[in-house]
């Protein structure tokens, strides 16, 4: 008799975001209490979706996530040597961990040089009169926005409100673009200046989905006329999905938090006070 053939073995899928592994942060520049987190994290988690659970961690909504930045220090023990290497926002940090052997690589929470920005921001919040945000040389006018949206837990998508820069003084007034940089626009000021950044809400909404096929009317029939064409025209739809205005051309978010869904606490967690 024929021997019988093996049932073909079950292949498990090594998806990156399947394999799940810690790494140990050294956040002190958030806080000086603090020494470092652990925080458990696939191999596809970026560095930039490490940074926000962070932030979130120690409930720091007000910290602009551009300002940090991780950086990773690998030690050569043979040569004695110590090399620092900062990560992009796309970089892998538990791909990069295990690259090297154990305790021969260390990850850092690193901040970039920023300046403190001024926003009135009663179109967001009616009790609130003005907030300062430090945020980096390299934050976007709509990233600004969403972060004070976030700082308020608004649902209102950032292209519902625009910035402005206003110079009472002067009767000067301005819409930034929503690429603009506000912090090289506040260093272009003139000192002793009264020009501040103001936030507005849109006078127009956003504009409407398309539309979906709906099923016709059920409407009477016209009255028969020797002059009327038995063909009825088709109703023009396409004007309500036009601006007429071209300097209020809006556009869609250009950031949003990273989602960390997959980035945890574990139980070893350690918080030197």
């Amino acid at each position: 008799m024929a021997a019988p053939v093996p049932a073909p073995r079950m292949r498990l899928a090594f998806h990156p975001h399947n394999i799940h592994t810690t790494i140990k942060v050294f956040a002190r520049c958030l806080r000086p209490d603090i020494e470092y987190k652990t925080l458990s994290v696939t191999w596809g988690t970026r560095a930039k979706e490490v940074v926000a659970t962070l932030l979130g961690k120690f409930r720091m909504r007000h910290r602009d996530p551009r300002l940090f930045y991780l950086s990773m220090e690998v030690r050569v023990r043979a040569a004695g040597l110590r090399t620092a290497l900062v990560l992009d926002d796309d970089a892998r940090p538990a791909a990069l961990q295990a690259c090297h052997p154990k305790g021969y690589s260390k990850f850092s929470l690193q901040m970039r040089p920023g300046g403190l920005v001024k926003i009135y921001d009663s179109a967001l919040m009616s009790s609130s009169q003005y907030k300062c945000l430090l945020t980096s040389e390299r934050t976007t006018a709509d990233e600004l926005l969403a972060i004070l949206l976030h700082c308020y837990d608004s649902t209102e998508g950032v292209e519902r409100f625009s910035l402005y820069e206003v110079c009472p003084s002067q009767e000067y007034e301005r819409k930034l673009h929503p690429d603009d940089l506000p912090l090289l626009v506040q260093r272009s000021w003139p000192q002793d200046t009264d020009c501040h950044f103001r936030v507005r809400r849109n006078p127009r909404a956003p504009p409407l989905p398309p539309r979906t096929n709906l099923p016709p009317l059920s409407l009477p029939p016209p009255l028969p006329s020797p002059t009327d064409s038995q063909e009825e025209d088709e109703p023009s739809r396409a004007l309500s999905a036009l601006s007429l205005e071209a300097d209020d051309k809006r556009y869609s978010p250009v950031y949003k938090f990273p989602s960390i869904s997959y980035c945890r606490e574990t139980k070893n967690d350690y918080l030197y006070i």
